[in-house]
């Protein structure tokens, strides 16, 4: 499992859109090797997301 943590600081508070956008890039760059696991949410001032691995292919 991999937790992908994006931490907001000052007034980025005000723009976690542009958050949301990185980390579902994030989620299409790594589709092949996991699946999500725990979908984005807020935590304070960071938002996180659990990555589970696939099945190693044989």
């Amino acid at each position: 499992k991999t937790k992908i943590t994006l931490r907001f600081r000052g007034r980025e508070m005000a723009h976690q859109e542009i958050g949301m956008r990185l980390i579902q890039r994030v989620r299409d760059d790594l589709e092949e090797y996991g699946v999500v696991e725990q979908f984005p949410k807020m935590e304070g001032r960071q938002m996180v997301m659990v990555l589970a691995s696939k099945a190693a292919k044989k």
